[in-house]
């Protein structure tokens, strides 16, 4: 599997030399032909100026008048030919620089095609030791997160208790205070009792008085009554008693 992917970069590296030797020559070509170009046009504009040189040292001012428009034609001419070969030019530069973009993408296409190859090629190597790399973390998150669960259980177990701890306190507290408000309750009825029989004993003995008040009264009235009456019969019993005899002296 080594000795492929070393023929196979091997044999990329010589295609991508050959492509770039082929561009190499193929502008050297084209800056030649520009060169040949740019040189054929100057020996022409040379020319021309030995032959107007020449011709108008051995010419007459009625020649020149003659030759004025062969002259235009001439400069026209040249004009053009300077256009095209500025035309050219571009077009030769634009071809270049088309040609140099495609090789760049080219270029760019196979080395990105190379490197999604070597990562594949990688995680096939590394396949083995990623999916335990996962496992490994799987298991450590696991563990991670009973422990956070056990804490979580405990933080709520403590909590429980601890509400449970403030409840029965509460109750407590609540039940302190009904067995005070009782107990209070029961001192106030059993003082109101207390006063009630106090009450109702001093109610008895002020009857009793009353009654004991009323016989003596009686008592006393019955006592003056019956000596009222001894009296009367003791009167009676002390009045001298008349006899009366009928056989007389």
């Amino acid at each position: 599997m080594g000795r492929s992917r070393s023929r196979s970069r091997s044999s990329t590296r010589h295609r991508h030399k050959s492509k770039h030797k082929k561009h190499r020559s193929r502008s050297r070509s084209r800056d030649r032909a520009a060169r040949r170009s740019r040189h054929r046009s100057r020996s022409r504009d040379r020319d021309r100026r030995s032959r107007k040189r020449s011709y108008s040292s051995s010419s007459s001012d009625s020649d020149l008048d003659v030759l004025a428009p062969t002259k235009v034609l001439e400069e026209k001419k040249k004009e053009d030919e300077e256009k095209q070969a500025e035309m050219e030019r571009l077009r030769l530069e634009r071809q270049k620089a088309l040609e140099e973009k495609l090789i760049e993408e080219e270029v760019a296409k196979r080395v990105e095609e190379l490197v999604a190859k070597r990562v594949a090629e990688e995680l096939e190597k590394r396949k083995d030791e990623i999916e335990a790399e996962v496992l490994r973390r799987v298991e450590e998150a696991k563990r991670i997160m009973e422990k956070q669960m056990l804490e979580e259980m405990e933080k709520q177990r403590a909590a429980e208790v601890e509400a449970q701890k403030r409840k029965e306190e509460e109750e407590r507290r609540k039940r302190e205070e009904l067995e005070n408000i009782m107990k209070e309750n029961n001192r106030k009825v059993e003082e109101a009792q207390r006063k009630l029989a106090e009450e109702q004993l001093k109610l008895v003995e002020e009857q009793r008085k009353m009654l004991e008040e009323r016989q003596r009264l009686e008592d006393e009235q019955k006592q003056k009554v019956k000596k009222e009456q001894e009296v009367i019969l003791n009167k009676k019993n002390a009045r001298p008693r008349l006899s009366f005899s009928l056989g007389g002296k």
